[in-house]
């Protein structure tokens, strides 16, 4: 089961919908209410672990589409097997290809289907995708004619795709053809008067798989959940949750088991957003662009004046150094920047598309980063240190 699952009730309908009553999800569930009915395209936008997939089947859900639910993680699936498992291909259109194949869109034929980590769809591919959004229709691969399909697309991302689209890494036209209806989901951090009901849930579901009743939180574990910051969201919480479901046998979760299940939390990064979506209630907090938080003091680092502003850059210069330290050895760069392999493996093939240069800058010394004097040497070191936690949220779930 999903994390987004987990943050669920079960429903006079059958069906389960997101936990929360504060403001901001209230909001998230007004606009899923009023888009569900229609066909409209959605893109459900927010950090990793805030339960989009949850918000998705919700939508699909409201909507009685009388096909079924079908998702799709396109970073899950390997580049060269993604246009197969999307549109389908014919009997003998590639070695191995022994049977004609209905893709997931097919599959999805009068219902919804969900294209999870939509950001990490090969560029190749998403000019394809475009056409189906475009004309409703699939080319299988082999195929000699289209295959009309009535679907409904949720589209979901925990990057600024409109910053992908600056930096030449994903279409524009897919990106407007995506971003028809977008939902910004709020970080848990952002929520917390919904702590003690999504807990509470939480706790009722973990404990159903340990076939246990449920303990019930006491106010000490309450107030410690309450000081947490969350980077991941709600999946954070609820492995938190299984965890000190572990060692509770008795009819109170308090604060000595939840101290056991606890682990140093990465920096929080806020889900980055560079203009304000068209539904006025759907803007994240202050509704202008990110707030950027300092990780070690009450204001923002400065940093010298020859470092580039660029997040991008920034990004490509930390990557460059890192194999620069390591010898190129991409596997001891990713432990190093705090990354995943696959993410670094990602970025270089992104690069490479871009005729963007990742080695080290030919100086004497082999250093890459503009020389920071002394008093910005700190700066130097929050600004990787940022840049790794941005990182690790990409990652994503």
């Amino acid at each position: 089961m999903t994390v987004a699952a987990a943050n669920a009730v079960p429903a006079s309908t059958g069906e389960a919908s997101p936990v929360g009553a504060s403001p901001a999800m209230r909001e998230v569930m007004a606009a899923a209410g009023d888009v569900a009915p229609t066909p409209t395209t959605v893109l459900l936008l927010g950090e990793s672990g805030t339960g989009k997939e949850m918000v998705a089947r919700f939508i699909h859900a409201q909507a009685r589409r009388p096909g079924p639910w079908v998702a799709v993680n396109c970073a899950a699936l390997p580049a060269e097997l993604l246009e197969s498992e999307l549109f389908g291909h014919e009997k003998g259109a590639f070695t191995g290809a022994s049977d004609r194949h209905a893709g997931r869109f097919e599959q999805a034929q009068r219902g919804t289907i969900l294209l999870d980590e939509i950001s990490e769809l090969p560029f190749p591919l998403q000019a394809k995708l475009l056409r189906v959004l475009q004309e409703r229709e699939v080319d299988r691969v082999g195929g000699h004619r289209p295959v009309p399909v009535d679907v409904r697309v949720i589209a979901t991302s925990n990057r600024d795709l409109s910053e992908m689209v600056r930096r030449g890494l994903f279409r524009s036209d897919l990106y407007y053809r995506l971003n028809v209806f977008p939902i910004v989901l709020p970080p848990l951090r952002d929520r917390l008067e919904d702590l003690p009901a999504l807990a509470a849930a939480l706790v009722a579901e973990a404990s159903r798989d340990l076939g246990r009743p449920a303990p019930r939180l006491d106010e000490a574990a309450l107030e410690a959940l309450r000081t947490h910051p969350y980077p991941g969201n709600v999946r954070e919480l609820r492995n938190m949750l299984a965890r000190a479901l572990v060692r509770c046998r008795g009819p109170v979760l308090g604060l000595a088991h939840l101290s056991l299940a606890v682990v140093p939390a990465l920096a929080a990064t806020p889900f980055p957003t560079t203009t304000a979506p068209p539904h006025p209630t759907l803007s994240p907090a202050g509704g202008e662009g990110v707030s950027l938080r300092a990780t070690d003091a009450t204001t923002l680092p400065t940093f010298p004046g020859n470092f580039p502003i660029d997040l991008g850059e920034l990004e490509r210069l930390a990557i460059a150094e890192a194999l620069r330290r390591v010898q190129g050895n991409r596997t001891h760069a990713a432990r190093l920047l705090g990354i995943g392999l696959r993410t670094l493996r990602n970025k270089l093939a992104a690069y490479r598309e871009a005729a963007l240069d990742v080695e080290p800058a030919g100086t004497a010394a082999g250093q890459l980063w503009p020389t920071p004097s002394d008093a910005d040497a700190s700066n130097s070191r929050n600004c990787r240190c940022a840049l790794r936690a941005r990182a690790s949220q990409e990652e994503g779930s």
